[in-house]
C-alpha cells in the first residue's frame, strides 16, 4: 500500500512529523477569494479553522479587508492563486498581506499556487519589461516574509525574489498517477524545445522515450504553429506533457502533428488550468473537446468551473502537497525531505 503524501516521495514518520511546534505562534490559514474552492481541504489537512476577514468591493473597485480575529504573533499562511480576474485577485492578495503585516503577525507566508506574469521573466525584445520581477518586488515592499509557489514557467523566477521560499513541482502528483495507469508502447512528448528538460524527468520517471515538437513563433502574431517532430511516435501511446495551457493553441498544433505522424492514443497532461479563450473567441475547451483525447489530466491550481470542465478530464489537488510544506515551514523542518532531496 502507498501511504506516501500525494504529490510528494514520503512517507510520514510520526517520530520525525511530530515535532514540536514552532515559537512562531500557531498556524493561521486565510484563503482569499480566488482559493476559496481548496480552503475546506487545506483545513482539513493542516488540523486548523479557516481564517476569518471581511472582504468589501466598493462602487469605486477599490477593495476593503478587515481581519475578523488577530493574527498579532502568529504565523500566516495566506493562500491565493492568480487567475482571472487576476488583477483583481493580485490586489486583493496585496491588501491582505498589508492588513496582516499591520496587524503584526509574526510572518505572513504567501501561497501562490499559481504565479501569474510568470512568461515575463527576461528581455527577450527591444523596449519590454519584465513583469515577472516587478511582481515578486512588490509582493516583497508590501510584507510578505516567504513564499510557496507550484511549477514556476521559467526557474529563473526563483532569482527574483530576495525572500525565501519553496518553489514546488506537481511532477510527482501527476507522474505518479500517470505510471499508475501503466500504458503500453507510451512516449512522452513535450510541446516544445523550453520544456524538453522537464519531459526528460517524465521520460525516466516512466522509463520510456522522449519526443520534442519543434515549433516557431508566427511573425504577424502571438501565434505558435507545430513544425516537425524530434523522434518517433508511430503506432505509440503519446503522452504530451506541457505546464500551462492558456488557449489550448499550442495543444491543438502538437496533437495534429503527433496524429499526423501516425500516434496511437494521446493522453495531455499539465499543471496549470487556466483554459482561457483565444483572439477569435474560441474556448480552450471547445478547443480541447475536440482533440478527442482520451485523458486530458490536470490539477487545481486554478480553479476550473463547471462550464470549463470535460468529461474525459482529471483534476488532482494540489492541497495535500501545499498543506505537508506548510506544516514543515512552519515547524523549520526540510521541504526537500518530501521529494528524497
Amino acid at each position: 500500500m502507498d501511504n506516501r503524501i500525494p504529490g510528494t516521495t514520503y512517507v510520514p514518520k510520526p517520530e520525525i512529523d511530530d515535532a514540536p511546534t514552532s515559537p512562531m505562534g500557531r498556524i493561521m490559514l486565510f484563503c482569499s477569494s480566488a482559493s476559496k474552492y481548496m480552503e475546506e481541504e487545506l483545513a482539513t489537512a493542516l488540523g486548523v479553522r479557516p481564517g476569518r476577514y471581511k472582504k468589501v468591493v466598493f462602487p469605486n473597485e477599490n477593495i476593503f479587508i478587515r481581519l475578523e480575529e488577530s493574527v498579532r504573533g502568529q504565523d500566516v499562511y495566506v493562500v491565493q492563486t492568480m487567475g482571472s480576474p487576476v488583477h483583481e485577485n493580485i490586489w486583493e492578495l496585496l491588501v491582505m498581506i498589508d492588513t496582516l503585516k499591520r496587524d503584526s503577525a509574526a510572518r505572513i507566508n504567501v501561497v501562490i499556487p499559481y504565479l501569474a506574469y510568470a512568461r515575463s521573466d527576461k528581455k527577450d525584445q527591444p523596449r519590454v519589461g519584465i513583469a515577472a520581477r516587478m511582481l515578486t518586488n512588490i509582493l516583497e515592499t508590501t510584507g510578505a516574509d516567504r513564499y510557496i509557489t507550484i511549477d514556476l514557467h521559467a526557474g529563473q523566477i526563483q532569482g527574483f525574489f530576495n525572500i525565501p521560499g519553496d518553489a514546488l513541482k506537481a511532477f510527482h502528483l501527476l507522474s505518479d498517477y500517470v505510471a499508475r495507469k501503466n500504458i503500453d508502447d507510451l512516449v512522452v512528448v513535450a510541446t516544445d524545445l523550453g520544456f524538453a528538460k522537464k519531459g526528460r524527468d517524465w521520460a525516466e520517471k516512466l522509463n520510456t522515450q522522449l519526443v520534442i515538437v519543434e515549433k516557431r513563433r508566427t511573425s504577424n502574431d502571438s501565434r505558435t504553429e507545430a513544425l516537425s517532430l524530434i523522434g518517433e511516435v508511430r503506432d505509440k501511446n503519446v503522452l504530451l506533457v506541457d505546464d500551462e495551457v492558456l488557449t489550448g493553441g499550442s495543444v491543438e498544433s502538437a496533437v495534429n502533428l503527433v496524429r499526423q505522424e501516425g500516434a496511437r492514443d494521446i493522453y495531455l497532461v499539465f499543471t496549470h488550468a487556466f483554459l482561457s479563450p483565444d483572439a477569435d473567441g474560441r474556448s480552450a475547451s471547445e478547443r480541447l473537446a475536440a482533440l478527442n483525447l482520451n485523458e486530458i489530466i490536470t490539477t487545481n491550481t486554478l480553479p476550473i468551473p463547471d462550464e470549463k470542465m470535460l468529461p474525459n478530464m482529471t483534476v488532482l489537488s494540489v492541497a495535500p502537497l501545499l498543506a505537508a510544506v506548510i506544516k514543515r515551514s512552519h515547524k523549520g523542518m526540510s521541504v526537500g525531505e518530501l521529494f528524497n532531496e
